[in-house]
């Protein structure tokens, strides 16, 4: 397929996203089965145009003066891409299966920029009803939080260290370039081109062989920030599919146990496959039961639970860009219950002296200083750590981390703007002893 006929198929799918409120990976599945010609560079051309259109769709927009699917495409081009209108004027020539030509009106609106006065949610490229919920936590800096939430994640792997370090595991993977990440030192990062294929990590033999996990690094240091110990007795209450569960048992170096489970049975189906694949050995699983008994004989036993609490997502905005035009405020009430129930369920937990990782993906005060703050004032045996104190976790870069991260009196925050990670809320609280 020509350029062209790559942002036209684009603007296609873009459409049936908006017209039937659809995700995004359906309506590329289904585009690709219908034009079964396009071969997989032009399926991944075309998803990154559509993407990077829902990462910069409100700005994009409001540069246009309109919020069709060719307009939101075409100011996608120079917003995300950097294209001039020239560029842009030659993939929309009106040449066979391309856009039709540039309108004078849109060459107008291509020439120029967003001023600096438009409204934080467009130069943030969030929706609208979040502003004021991103102003509680960022002020008048929202509009680049914003825009760093909406910008292209990397592609970051953890090396189990279980069964390999760092060098070897980089060395493995020498063809895909990756690089040490900044924080977290079990941590490599993989740089995508805007039209690259992802790499296919789960056939390189490293991969196979157990050395790698594919996980963002601020959920990396999430787990970090937890400090299980080898030896310790460890709930990971949301285990879901068990990325963190895998983190824990690393970190823990396969000493002392830890019980894995959810809520949804269904989420936990492929822990059991990572877990041997990982080499993980002192992992108990416990299917849930509808009355929440599978944990009940844990109670008053455990040194740490962590909770990666249900939440909206607003902090993986970078890798599931089409979910903040999804999210409606319901979809935060529910969220709020759920994570109070988990607080809740995790509260007879801990012995004296044990500890309880609240963690979301979330920006939202209300999913996380707000939760925890609730929380303490229902339970007085429990008391925040010092976030100060939970960052020593990460040895000599916890100083410039806690420079990095934004930090309330109930936990610190990670952000793609300031940490270069996902955004992830932690919170250590402690049962008195």
């Amino acid at each position: 397929m020509t350029p062209g006929a790559r942002l036209a198929a684009a603007i296609e799918v873009f459409a049936d996203i908006e017209a039937r409120h659809r995700p995004a990976a359906d309506a590329l599945k289904d585009w690709g089965l219908s034009h079964r010609f396009a071969g997989s560079g032009d399926r991944a051309a075309i998803a990154g145009l559509v993407y990077d259109a829902l990462r910069r769709r409100a700005s994009s927009a409001f540069l246009m003066g309109e919020a069709t699917p060719r307009a939101i495409l075409l100011g996608m081009l120079r917003r995300e891409r950097g294209l001039d209108v020239d560029a842009v004027a030659r993939l929309a020539d009106g040449s066979r299966h391309a856009p039709s030509p540039l309108t004078e009106i849109e060459r107008m609106r291509l020439e120029g920029d967003i001023p600096g006065d438009a409204p934080a949610h467009v130069r943030g490229d969030y929706p609208e009803w979040l502003d004021p919920h991103f102003a509680r936590v960022f002020g008048e800096e929202r509009a680049e939080e914003g825009a760093a939430l909406a910008s292209r994640a990397p592609l970051d792997l953890r090396v189990n260290t279980l069964k390999a370090d760092r060098e070897a595991a980089a060395a493995a993977l020498s063809a895909l370039a990756p690089a040490p990440t900044r924080w977290s030192p079990v941590g490599l990062r993989i740089r995508l081109g805007a039209d690259a294929k992802s790499p296919a990590i789960h056939a390189e033999p490293a991969y196979r062989k157990g050395w790698i996990e594919i996980q963002d690094e601020g959920s990396q240091l999430a787990a970090l920030l937890a400090a299980a110990k080898p030896g310790e007795q460890v709930v990971d209450l949301c285990a879901g599919a068990g990325g963190k569960t895998l983190a824990l048992c690393a970190a823990m170096r396969n000493k002392g146990q830890i019980y894995a489970t959810d809520r949804d049975k269904r989420r936990l189906a492929p822990i059991h496959d990572r877990l041997e694949r990982a080499g993980a050995r002192n992992v108990q699983v416990r299917t849930p039961r509808p009355d929440g008994s599978e944990i009940a004989d844990l109670a008053g036993r455990i040194d740490l639970v962590l909770i990666d609490a249900p939440c909206t997502g607003t902090g993986a905005w970078r890798r599931n860009p089409d979910a903040k035009w999804r999210l409606r405020p319901g979809a935060l009430a529910l969220r709020l219950k759920e994570q109070n129930e988990t607080l809740e369920r995790a509260a007879a937990l801990p012995r004296p002296g044990g500890r309880i990782a609240y963690v979301t993906c979330s920006v939202l005060e209300e999913e996380n200083g707000a939760r925890v703050r609730a929380f303490v004032a229902r339970h007085d045996a429990y008391s925040v750590v010092p976030p100060a104190q939970v960052t020593e976790a990460l040895g000599e870069r916890a100083f410039l981390f806690r420079r990095a991260v934004l930090i309330s009196d109930e936990g610190l925050l990670m952000t793609p703007r300031r940490t270069d990670t996902d955004g992830f809320f932690v919170s250590v609280l402690q049962r008195r002893a």
